[in-house]
């Protein structure tokens, strides 16, 4: 069988990159790489989830008060042992675990960086075969290399993150990663089990015709909310339209979809729940990371998310992320509200 060579793996894509910097230690590329090992497992279990018993609740309750799935348990316990038995993390958290987790060996003890991650994302899905996935940002820690790693190091602004991704384990399984030099997608090749460069250098539209929101809370939502919906409903060919409403309910596949398309991805905050539901440090900074480095923008409605910075490990946050131009349309409405 021939083999294109013009294909490259992502440990060919790092080890490239890292000749462009001759004095890199090859920390971070090892680090994403063991992301992508992980990565590997998961999806495994995610293919053959309905052959085995891992479908389900959990019968425990995570720290965001929702019910843990079978798979959520094992995906976590994978990067987290991955990560753990590698040699370039120093610690990490978990949309999962209660709280950090410092690694006490010698050799973590000696890593520069920390690693931040919802392990599976759009999980209430798992049950219905929806595409699913995997967040994560990393940092480099704050506090001195060779000591223990401390809150302090994951309680940093998303604008410190040296490097954020996703996979998505879908019709096919991708992993997409950003550092402050660009965005690019691999594809798991199974017949190889290699994650293979599909989508280099990916730039996020300028404008879309997709918006991606809760309906279903519509009346919950701040009038600029609400009147941004309602114009996005009335879009025609003479204003910028026609939109098309588009929502998985799996964070992952929204936002995927609307960086390679060009589109808008909306969890504003409700009266209910003013600070919305997702996690600033495990979903929306890797993500407003991600889609900026792609040429787009993310808020939450007052503020760039990638600015604010975190006073707890679970914070909560309002969420707005997508194309530029209908990111900056979006903010002509959310400006009612402040």
């Amino acid at each position: 069988m021939a083999i294109n060579r013009k294909i490259l793996t992502l440990d060919e894509f790092t080890i490239q990159q890292l000749r462009d910097f001759p004095h890199a230690t090859g920390e971070l590329s090892r680090l994403l790489r063991d992301m992508g090992l992980a990565a590997k497992r998961v999806n495994v279990e995610v293919n053959k989830a309905g052959l085995v018993d891992i479908l389900g609740d959990a019968g425990t309750v995570n720290v965001q008060g929702e019910e843990v799935k079978k798979l959520d348990v094992y995906a976590n316990d994978q990067f987290t042992g991955v990560l753990r038995h590698g040699i370039s993390c120093a610690g990490i958290a978990s949309e999962e675990l209660d709280d950090y987790v410092a690694f006490d060996d010698e050799i973590s003890k000696k890593s520069k960086y920390v690693c931040l991650y919802d392990p599976l994302d759009g999980s209430a899905n798992i049950d219905v075969n929806v595409s699913i996935g995997t967040i994560f940002g990393v940092y480099r820690r704050v506090t001195p290399v060779g000591s223990l790693v401390t809150k302090e190091d994951f309680l940093q602004p998303g604008n410190q993150q040296v490097a954020a991704g996703y996979m998505i384990y879908g019709s096919s399984t991708m992993l997409v990663y950003a550092t402050r030099r660009g965005v690019n997608g691999f594809t798991l090749d199974p017949s190889i089990g290699e994650w293979t460069l599909s989508h280099p250098d990916i730039k996020c539209p300028e404008i879309g015709r997709i918006y991606s929101v809760n309906h279903g809370n519509f009346f919950e939502y701040s009038e600029g909310v609400k009147k941004y919906i309602t114009a996005c409903q009335k879009k025609d060919k003479t204003n910028g339209g026609p939109y098309t409403q588009r929502y998985i309910g799996s964070m992952v596949a929204d936002v995927h979809r609307n960086l390679i398309k060009g589109g808008i991805f909306t969890y504003p905050g409700t009266t209910s729940k003013p600070k919305g539901k997702l996690r600033l440090l495990y979903e929306c900074n890797p993500f407003a990371f991600i889609v900026e480095v792609a040429g787009g923008k993310a808020t939450n409605g007052k503020e760039r998310i990638l600015d604010i910075q975190p006073t707890e490990l679970h914070q909560r946050v309002p969420f707005f992320v997508g194309s530029k131009l209908m990111m900056e349309e979006l903010e002509t409405y959310l400006k009612e509200d402040q």
